[in-house]
């Protein structure tokens, strides 16, 4: 009689541990199933970010294609400043002469209109275009040559003025025979995103750049007048 209460004492005990074991196995599962869960949203989480950081970079990118830069061509445009009063954006807000002095490539041609006194006169213009050497198409000129025309602002005035023509003229109205501010002429040749200027066959080196009241077209040497 004892033998058999012991015996069923023992399977009993042997039936609650293997009870206890199930449980405890059936709670690591559940463990394991939200850990793996809370893995996977984390992850997904995180590639949401991903893909919202890239579109973010993706307008950027395409403003950085928009503004005043829009419509500009050339190999030169890569040197406008890409930020500031002499970016395409900061240009497009003031009058051409205090554009083109925010400008570091036009320091020269800033100066010499400064000379000429003709800051005010470029300023007030309605619907302009402007030819803007570069301070290289400047630095072409010999050195005595251009401090004496820097000195004579008659010849100076002259020079620059044959620089400015009416009208802000895009690139498909560019070509061709245009009347000066000097009161002469100047022609344009070239298509699409390639034009020489004047006799000097000056290369635009950036084009259909927007000021307040101006198109500026940056040249690679300055446009002498006929004397």
């Amino acid at each position: 009689m004892k033998r058999s209460i012991i015996r069923q004492s023992g399977v009993a005990a042997a039936a609650l541990a293997l009870s206890v074991s199930l449980v405890a196995c059936g709670s690591e599962d559940d463990g394991d199933s939200t850990a793996k869960g809370d893995s996977s949203e984390s992850t997904s989480q995180s590639s949401d970010m991903s893909s919202d950081d890239s579109m973010s970079d993706d307008s950027m990118a395409d403003d950085s294609k928009a503004g005043a830069a829009a419509d500009t061509f050339g190999p030169g445009c890569s040197a406008i400043p890409k930020s500031g009063a002499g970016s395409f954006n900061g240009m497009a807000t003031e009058p051409v002469a205090t554009a083109a002095s925010a400008n570091p490539l036009l320091k020269t041609l800033v100066a010499a209109v400064g000379k000429a006194d003709l800051v005010d006169t470029l300023n007030s213009a309605e619907g302009i275009t402007v030819f803007a050497p570069t301070d290289d198409a400047f630095g072409k000129i010999p050195k005595a040559d251009l401090d004496g025309v820097l000195a004579d602002k008659k010849l100076l005035t002259k020079i620059l003025t044959h620089h400015v023509v009416a009208g802000q003229l895009g690139p498909d109205e560019i070509a061709g025979k245009h009347k000066t501010l000097a009161g002469d002429t100047v022609t344009v040749k070239g298509s699409g995103e390639e034009f020489t200027v004047g006799d000097e066959s000056a290369a635009v080196l950036c084009g259909n750049i927007p000021t307040a009241n101006a198109t500026v077209y940056v040249i690679d040497s300055v446009l002498m007048p006929a004397s």
